[in-house]
């Protein structure tokens, strides 16, 4: 994945995904509430207000509106600076109407948060911290700053100052707490949507290969009883043209031609896959193809297969998904990057369940981080030696997640530990004091050979394209 599309991927510039239209529309509706809560205080109330300063202070929100109504598109999305301009306009209307209305002593002075949660939600942090920061100037100067509210008697309306302190402190700390929160979680829900897209490329990817395999290994099988018969007819035709020099040598050239494409077709495909053998294979098959591309990295892998002491000893054939053997190779891929020399893959079946754990000789998960392994985008200060093991690695748990979301889809369970760990079974040898992670299935959800998920045995049918 490159530069471009991760950057793409993490959603840095998410601010420019808010269309101008919403914001139009959310400042229609703030507009429409200060209308009503002038008019009921005015009316209902007898409240008296500096009402040309009012409208006016409504009259420019609707102003603003008007003309992004009428310069812009429909359809345009807003930069970070629009946004931020727009956010920026909309606090500081709302702050001139709290200090035409008496200020804090207005209960609607707790909207100035509306401005804040925003920019958390869709804005850089740098924008948020000057929304955020101005915001609380804005509080402050309210606090002591406005002009007070007068009944029709001319009495004027305004909560104890202990009140009005209590009204400061509150929406301060609430600026501050609702900044931070917004924003926090609108990170973590932006992470999971980038490495859920993330996973669903690598998914896709995978499955354009295995579709690739398929057509490739299918299309081998199939020409070949005709290219056998090209094989057996031509070199008929050769035994009976020796009288025939010239055409001899052409039927000499068409059984040629046809070994050629025998062994094309022998060469693009993988040995033991054709047609609806594509679709399962025994599981120490699909252990191997996940760690093929890692075989010749300058570490040892052990496999190992074997049966429960209560299982049948013949070894189960499981579907070929592709979140299966993508999920499985990346785990791989994470025990041969930090092992020392040797990684070990055991594979172990029951009636019940199939399992495979993944174990290594490196350092091990960092023990403060087994809670969170699987989170994406998550980074750790990284030492010398790590940098040595894995050069250029960002670090960013993106590749365990991916792996994770993918063998829990197909219905696996996962667990993450260290050999080392004192609370590990004692069938995990010394040397085995690595990473370790065990990978559960429910045998009824990748046997391939029993149950809902058995692969149907028969006539090839054709493969779409």
């Amino acid at each position: 994945m490159n530069d471009l599309s991760f950057g793409f991927l993490r959603g840095q510039h998410r601010s420019n995904w808010i269309r101008l239209r919403t914001l139009i529309l959310l400042r229609w509706v703030a507009i429409v509430g200060q209308l009503i809560a002038i008019l009921v205080a005015q009316h209902f109330y007898h409240i008296q207000l500096e009402l040309g300063l009012c409208y006016l202070a409504i009259g420019a929100s609707v102003f603003g509106n008007l003309t992004a109504i009428f310069v812009f598109p429909e359809n345009k999305r807003l930069s970070e600076s629009e946004n931020f301009l727009m956010v920026l306009f909309d606090l500081l209307q709302l702050a001139f109407l709290l200090f035409l209305t008496g200020g804090l002593n207005n209960p609607f002075a707790l909207l100035l948060l509306a401005p804040v949660t925003i920019s958390a939600s869709v804005m850089s942090l740098r924008s948020t911290l000057i929304i955020g920061s101005t915001a609380i100037i804005l509080v402050s100067l309210l606090a002591g700053f406005h002009l007070p509210l007068r009944t029709e008697t001319g009495s004027i309306l305004r909560v104890p100052d202990i009140f009005l302190f209590g009204n400061w402190t509150a929406i301060v700390i609430a600026t501050l707490f609702m900044g931070v929160y917004s924003r926090r979680i609108t990170s973590e829900m932006h992470s999971m949507s980038d490495a859920l897209a993330a996973t669903q490329m690598a998914l896709s990817r995978e499955q354009q290969l295995t579709d690739l395999g398929g057509v490739v290994a299918a299309a081998a099988h199939e020409l070949g009883t005709p290219l056998a018969t090209i094989k057996l007819a031509s070199a008929e035709l050769i035994e009976e043209l020796n009288d025939h020099p010239d055409l001899r040598e052409d039927a000499a050239l068409i059984r040629q031609q046809a070994d050629r494409c025998r062994d094309i077709l022998r060469d693009m495909g993988r040995a033991g896959k054709d047609d609806l053998h594509l679709r399962q294979a025994p599981l120490s098959a699909v252990i191997n193809e996940a760690a093929e591309p890692h075989m010749n990295r300058g570490k040892f892998i052990h496999f190992e297969e074997q049966p429960d002491q209560d299982s049948d000893y013949q070894q189960p054939s499981v579907l070929r998904k592709p979140e299966i053997i993508h999920g499985l190779r990346n785990l791989i891929q994470n025990g041969v990057d930090f092992a020392r020399a040797n990684v070990w893959i055991e594979a172990i079946w029951t009636d019940d369940t199939i399992s495979i754990r993944i174990m290594d000789d490196g350092p091990g998960y960092p023990p403060h981080l087994i809670g969170r392994i699987g989170d994406p985008f998550m980074r750790r200060r990284r030492s010398d030696a790590g940098h040595a093991a894995r050069p250029g690695y960002e670090g960013m748990g993106l590749g365990l997640f991916i792996a994770k979301t993918l063998l829990e889809r197909s219905g696996a369970q996962l667990t993450f530990t260290n050999g080392s760990d004192y609370l590990q079974p004692t069938n995990i040898s010394k040397e085995r004091s690595g990473a370790v992670v065990e990978v559960i299935w429910p045998r009824n959800a990748i046997d391939a050979q029993a149950g809902d998920n058995a692969v149907p045995m028969g006539q090839n049918q054709p493969i779409r394209i």
